[in-house]
C-alpha cells in the first residue's frame, strides 16, 4: 500500500463511498479509511424494526439508484445495509476497513498528514466523510436515576424483547424517540414518553406522500443559502414520521388514547421521583401546527398550479392533555428502562486544522473549507436537505469531485510553470 495519495477519504459510509465513486470515475487515485466496516452504523446503531422515513425512490447514490421494485416503499434496516454493500461491490472502491484515522494535519510543505491505526499517510487533498453523529448525547441528569434502572441511548436499543418486562421511559421525540416509543407500544409495553419540541410531518396528503409533493415543489433543491432560516436549520430537529408498515403518520395524541403516558420535558430527578415541565400541551400543539403548515403549503401549490387532487377534512386532535401530572414515581410506575433519544454530538478533535467555529462545526461553502484541499461531505444541510441522506449525497459528491479535479489540474499547472522557469533560467 502506498503512503501517498492524491486524495484520502475519511469514512466509508454512503458519503465516503459516493466520493470514491466520483473520484474513480475521474481517474483520481485515492484511498478510503473506514474505522469499522461498510454499512456499520446502519447495521449496528439501529434497532431491529428500523426503516427509512423517506421513500426508496429517493435513494440515489452516484451511479446506483435504488434497484428494487418497491419505489414508493421504505427500506428496512437489513435492506439498507444490503443496498450499501451492493453499491460498494458495483465499483470496488479502494476501502481499507478497520482502519481508524487518529489525526489529520498539514505539514510545512502543504501536504496533509493522516495518522491512522495502521501507520502514517500523506495526501494532496483530504475529504472528511465521517458524518456528524459521533458520540451519543446523554444529559448529565441521567446520573440521578436509581442505579437499578437500565439506561440506554437510542443507538443501543434493539427490540422490546431485549428489555425487562417493565415499563419504559423514552426521553425525546425526534424521529428515533417517536419510532422507538411506537415499537415498544405496539409490542404491548407500557411506555412513558417525554415530549419535546420536535415537529411532526404528515405522511400522506391529498393523494400523495408528502415527500412527493415536496419534491414536486422543489424543496429538495433548496440550498441552505436560500433557506429562510439559513445556517440555523442545521440544528433543527427532524420532523417525526415513519415508513413502518408502508408508511404512516406518528400522532402522539393517538398513542395517548391507546394508553401511552405522555409527559412534558424531563426537568428534575430526586430519588425515584421525576418532575416534568408543564409544556406537554404546548409541544403537542406546536408539532401539530408544523404539520398543518406543511399541508397549507401544499394546498397553495395545488391551487397555484391548478392541480387536480382530492381534498381532505381538517385535522382534529383526538386527545388533549388534562391537568398534567408534574411528578412520576419510578417505583410506582414500575419503570425498568430509560431510553435516551437525545441525539448525538460531533467530535472533530482529531482534525488538527483550524477550520472550526466555536461550536466545533467546520466552516465551509458546499463542503469546501478555507484551507486548500480540505473538504467535508455528508453533513446534514451541507448544501441541501438531502446532503446527509441518500437523496442528496450524489449532488454534493459530484460537486466536490469536480472541485478536487480542478484543484489537481491547477496544482499540476503550477508545478509545470516552476519547471518552465527552471528550464528558461538554465
Amino acid at each position: 500500500m502506498n503512503n501517498h495519495y492524491s486524495v484520502i477519504i475519511v469514512g466509508g459510509g454512503q458519503a465516503g463511498l459516493s466520493m470514491s465513486y466520483c473520484l474513480k470515475e475521474r481517474g483520481i487515485d485515492h484511498i478510503v479509511f473506514e474505522k469499522n466496516q461498510i454499512g456499520y452504523s446502519w447495521r449496528s446503531k439501529r434497532w431491529d424494526s428500523f426503516c427509512l422515513v423517506t421513500p426508496n425512490w429517493q435513494c440515489k447514490l452516484p451511479g446506483y439508484s435504488y434497484p428494487g421494485a418497491d419505489l414508493n416503499g421504505f427500506m428496512k434496516k437489513d435492506e439498507i445495509v444490503q443496498y450499501i454493500e451492493e453499491y460498494a461491490a458495483s465499483f470496488n472502491p479502494p476501502v481499507k476497513e478497520g482502519v481508524e484515522v487518529l489525526k489529520v494535519r498539514k505539514d510545512t510543505q502543504g501536504k496533509f498528514e493522516v495518522v491512522t491505526s495502521i501507520g502514517e499517510f500523506t495526501a494532496d487533498q483530504v475529504v472528511i466523510a465521517s458524518g456528524s453523529y459521533h458520540s451519543p448525547k446523554i444529559p448529565r441528569i441521567a446520573e440521578r436515576f436509581p442505579r437499578h434502572i437500565v439506561q440506554l441511548h437510542s443507538s443501543e436499543y434493539k427490540n422490546p424483547q431485549s428489555l425487562f418486562d417493565k415499563a419504559v421511559l423514552v426521553v425525546g421525540t425526534g424521529q428515533s424517540g417517536c419510532q422507538i416509543a411506537e415499537d415498544l407500544h405496539l409490542a404491548g409495553k407500557k411506555v412513558h414518553l417525554c415530549v419535546g419540541s420536535a415537529p411532526r410531518s404528515p405522511r400522506r396528503y391529498r393523494g400523495k406522500d408528502v415527500v412527493d409533493w415536496l419534491d414536486q415543489m422543489g424543496y429538495y433543491d433548496l440550498s441552505i443559502s436560500e433557506h429562510p432560516q439559513k445556517d440555523k436549520v442545521r440544528a433543527k430537529a427532524n420532523h417525526y414520521v415513519t415508513g413502518r408498515d408502508g408508511g404512516r403518520e406518528i400522532d402522539l395524541r393517538q398513542f395517548a388514547v391507546e394508553g401511552m403516558q405522555l409527559h412534558g420535558r424531563l426537568k428534575e430527578i430526586s430519588d425515584s421521583k421525576l418532575k416534568f415541565d408543564s409544556d406537554l400541551k404546548q409541544n403537542l400543539d406546536q408539532a401539530d401546527a408544523v404539520a398543518e403548515s406543511i399541508k397549507k403549503t401544499i394546498d397553495n401549490f395545488i391551487q397555484k398550479n391548478h392541480i387536480q387532487a382530492p381534498t381532505e377534512p381538517a385535522y382534529k386532535p383526538v386527545w388533549e392533555p388534562e391537568e398534567e401530572a408534574a411528578i412520576l414515581d419510578c417505583e410506582q410506575a414500575d419503570i425498568g428502562t430509560v431510553i435516551w433519544s437525545t441525539g448525538y454530538q460531533s467530535d472533530f478533535g482529531w482534525v488538527e486544522i483550524p477550520v472550526f467555529d466555536g461550536k466545533g462545526y467546520p466552516g465551509h461553502d458546499r463542503g469546501v473549507t478555507d484551507v486548500w484541499g480540505l473538504y467535508f461531505l455528508g453533513l446534514p444541510w451541507l448544501y441541501t436537505w438531502g446532503s446527509g441522506r441518500f437523496s442528496g449525497i450524489a449532488r454534493d459528491a459530484v460537486y466536490l469531485a469536480d472541485y478536487i479535479t480542478a484543484k489537481k489540474k491547477v496544482s499540476y499547472s503550477n508545478a509545470w510553470s516552476v519547471v518552465n522557469e527552471f528550464l528558461i533560467g538554465s
